[in-house]
């Protein structure tokens, strides 16, 4: 979830103010492509903690300490581009993951 806001929030900053591979439409299509492999990895997630897990895991994970993680910490400190640079590779081990083991 972490890299798909990263990806929303990159998305938004205008083309005036892109920077490096972000400033080209293709760089923006990985950008916005990764964001939602992201999102589709969350929504797998959560699916597999609510059908293996006690319901309240997946969901606390979710609304409590995922957004005080993301926003009070790494969106603040790091900054949105770094962070979708290194949550992106987690992201793609976690998909590898789920598709492994469910």
């Amino acid at each position: 979830m972490s890299a798909a806001l990263s990806a929303s929030a990159l998305n938004k900053v205008p083309k005036e103010q892109r920077t490096g591979f972000l400033a080209t439409n293709n760089g923006a299509l990985c950008v916005v492509m990764a964001g939602n492999i992201a999102a589709a990895t969350l929504l797998a997630a959560m699916a597999y903690g609510f059908k293996n897990l006690h319901w309240a895991l997946p969901l606390s994970c979710m609304f409590i300490s995922f957004p005080l993680v993301h926003i009070l910490v790494m969106q603040k400190i790091i900054g949105n581009k770094r962070t979708f640079y290194m949550m992106i590779i987690p992201t793609v081990i976690s998909a590898s993951s789920l598709y492994i083991y469910w």
